[in-house]
């Protein structure tokens, strides 16, 4: 499906680690399953492992994503992760790890986020706030 730029919700970056050098299995199919729930649209990913020795590998969305366990994700991807991202992603993997850094829109917003800019209004503020910030307010309250 095809949208435009004045279409498209809250876009985020998310940086995923696993240990190993292949994208965990689970974590793949709930990406799925969220995709097909139309929760989020994924706009880019690339997967970045680091191995034992240190070597680096890095693969794009366009090129065989099988041999790292991501074929399941199908997506035209749009070039919106920069050189400056995957630098911090590979700079913080530890030798035997992996990451998926991705770039995703939340399209559960994206009507939410037309109707405001139709009526005028934009979405001006859009933050993550850690998880151990959500974890700490809920224990308090309890």
């Amino acid at each position: 499906m095809s949208i435009s730029a004045e279409d498209v919700g809250p876009v985020a970056f998310l940086f995923l680690t696993f240990p190993g050098e292949r994208a965990d299995p689970a974590v793949i199919d709930t990406f799925r399953e969220v995709v097909a729930q139309g929760v989020i649209t994924i706009l880019d990913l690339v997967f970045v492992s680091k191995g034992a020795d240190g070597t680096l590998r890095q693969v794009e969305v366009d090129e065989d994503l099988d041999s790292i366990g991501l074929a399941a994700l199908s997506l035209e991807a749009k070039a919106l992760i920069s050189d400056e991202d995957l630098e911090v992603v590979r700079e913080s993997l530890e030798p035997g790890t992996s990451a998926v850094a991705l770039v995703y829109e939340q399209t559960w917003a994206r009507k939410l986020a037309a109707a405001s800019r139709h009526a005028g209004g934009e979405v001006a503020l859009h933050l993550h706030i850690p998880r151990e910030v959500v974890e700490a307010a809920i224990a308090a309250a309890v």
